[in-house]
């Protein structure tokens, strides 16, 4: 009774989040259950202006009497007012529900946020707290507790809703695996924000429609529990309930039978329209996979320190970097002893092929790789600080402020749950300590400095009303935000068209002349490098063959791998040659 069978495996997007309202108002059965739900919250809310008497008024020649004379539903087999005590248990057992489902809620959805977000120890410590509160007989374990919990039955409701929030806890932990690896989570990170920001802003808010669903079952079965709780005789007879009404009336069952229908009915109708609504929204639900990760063991080599000499000028030193993912047998290297640097206000390209290697020496720069991935050896030395020693909460200080991100997917790395404003503000208040008002002058101010024709419109659109090539000027605007010294841009042209890669490539021009930062281009277009960078590095299977300034490798390229990349894209024309900046265009 404490787990609800329901699988719920997809995430409804911003745009459709409004839509359940309309399919509930135009689906008759959630329409009948949403006049029926609202009907019953009212009359809990004003019962005392609509019961004729109190509930606890007695009349003695009124007992088991016949409805009529004052007593419209009759008198129950005290003589009170039956209609009184119905309208007033509506009240107490809603009561009693609120609480079994806020404990369940804040209990469940709390420890599945976390679990589900870090994984590793806290979730299997968390899952074995589940197993075993769900091995628990909840009817059972009240009852043996009745002398504990006294004539309360809202310590007794309490208790139920500990042994509800396993089934809680296990729809957020999977519905938090299926979120957590998303697009807009990393560029949350990225951002600078907090795991907790992360957690409370982003991913709640993006598994909050399944919890709603479950949350209307489970009220249901609180509702049931409540009342056959009451019916044995747990909880205070002078308490009017829907429970302690059926009580009464089946010790009065032969004498006065009518009187068990009211109670009986409330119950029925009201518990009918929390399942009714629950599988008009389920129906309404986007339906999809769960993904399941398998934990990777931890590496057996540590990351070594970095041999390599500094310079001041230097900002980012990557020296004999290894990152690996775990095989069948042993750990399997996709970066084999990366080395490369980038000065204050340089601009590198990083080029290769897919699957060369170069976005997992991005991500790990960023310390984001994907699950399963680690470092197992080199050094990355950033503005002084080894990032492959830091801690996580040492990374996350330091991204967005010194080292910020434009990824390779527009559309999928915002949120689609958010506003524009809304997602560039957020970095600038928790990254750069902005009010409000604050950090909305700014957004402007990056949203016209990209190139935004209607910044307004943008500030408030969803990322769904903008196009690929707005959606990618706004990542932009959101990675500048805060200031970084570095900023590593994944393919950031590779899904627009031609003549808005243009206009990004010019925009990342400017802002870098403008503001100074070093910026790392993670590309496959050599035409990109030719544009924008100053220096290039080549990779292949996971190792650099080639670095050397732009002009020198367009004109003499030293490897052969080098060289059949150039031949593949110039189709037996001339070798592009270096564009050297405009003239009165000087890069720091």
């Amino acid at each position: 009774m404490t787990n609800v069978p329901i699988d719920f495996s997809a995430v409804p997007e911003a745009r459709q989040r409004d839509s359940y309202l309309r399919a509930v108002l135009t689906n008759p059965m959630g329409l009948l259950a949403a006049i029926i739900l609202t009907i019953v919250l009212l009359i809990a809310l004003f019962a005392p202006l609509l019961a004729p008497h109190d509930p606890t008024y007695v009349a003695i020649f009124k007992v088991n009497a016949a409805p009529g004379d004052g007593y419209m539903l009759g008198g129950d087999g005290s003589g009170r007012d039956i209609l009184s005590r119905l309208l007033h248990g509506a009240r107490n057992t809603l009561i009693g529900v609120g609480i079994s489902t806020s404990v369940a809620l804040l209990i469940g959805v709390t420890m599945g946020l976390f679990a589900g977000y870090y994984g590793g120890a806290l979730e299997q410590v968390s899952t074995w707290i589940s197993d075993g509160l769900m091995s628990l007989p909840a009817l059972i374990v009240l009852l043996a507790l009745y002398k504990t919990l006294g004539s309360s039955i809202h310590y007794s409701m309490a208790i139920f809703g500990v042994l509800l929030s396993p089934g809680f806890y296990r729809l957020t932990r999977n519905l938090v695996h299926a979120v957590k690896n998303e697009l807009y989570i990393d560029a949350a990170r990225v951002s600078g924000l907090s795991d907790l920001r992360i957690i409370r802003r982003h991913i709640l808010l993006a598994v909050r429609a399944p919890i709603i669903i479950q949350l209307s079952i489970v009220a249901g079965i609180s509702i049931v529990m409540q009342a056959g709780l009451e019916f044995l005789g747990l909880g205070d007879s002078s308490l009017p309930t829907w429970g302690g009404m059926l009580q009464d009336a089946f010790a009065n069952l032969y004498v006065s039978p009518r009187a068990v229908y009211w109670p009986g009915l409330s119950i029925a109708f009201t518990v009918a329209a929390l399942v009714l609504l629950a599988n008009v929204l389920r129906d309404r639900m986007q339906q999809g996979g769960v993904r399941r990760h398998r934990a990777a063991a931890l590496p057996t080599a540590a990351p070594s320190q970095s041999t390599t000499e500094i310079g001041k000028e230097d900002l980012l030193v990557v020296d004999d970097l290894v990152v690996g993912y775990p095989g069948d047998e042993s750990w399997k290297a996709v970066v084999k002893g990366v080395s490369l640097s980038l000065k204050r206000g340089e601009i590198l390209g990083l080029v290769g092929e897919s699957g060369s290697g170069k976005t997992q020496t991005a991500f790990s720069i960023l310390r984001l790789l994907p699950k399963g991935g680690r470092i197992l050896g080199g050094s990355i030395v950033f503005d002084g600080q080894d990032l492959a020693n830091l801690n996580d909460q040492q990374m996350a200080r330091l991204r967005g402020k010194g080292i910020a991100y434009v990824p390779q997917e527009p559309m999928s790395n915002l949120d689609p749950c958010f506003k524009i404003g809304f997602q560039l503000m957020e970095p600038m208040r928790a990254v750069l300590g902005l009010s409000r008002a604050e950090a909305r002058s700014r957004a402007f101010d990056l949203l016209k400095r990209v190139g935004l024709p209607n910044p307004q419109r943008v500030f408030d659109s969803y990322p769904h009303q903008i196009s690929g090539g707005m959606a990618q000027r706004v990542l932009i605007a959101g990675a500048i935000s805060c200031n970084p010294d570095l900023l590593i841009a994944d393919e950031p042209t590779t899904a627009l068209d031609v003549t808005v890669q243009a206009e990004i490539l010019d925009l990342l021009r400017d802002i870098q002349r403008d503001t100074g930062m070093a910026i790392l281009i993670v590309t496959h277009n050599f035409g990109v490098v030719a544009d924008l960078c100053d220096r290039v590095a080549v990779m292949q299977n996971g190792q650099i063959v080639e670095s050397n300034d732009v002009r020198s490798l367009f004109a003499e390229p030293q490897h052969d791998y080098t060289r059949s990349l150039l031949d593949a894209i110039l189709d037996d024309t001339t070798t592009r040659s270096y564009l050297a900046p405009k003239t009165g265009e000087v890069r720091p």
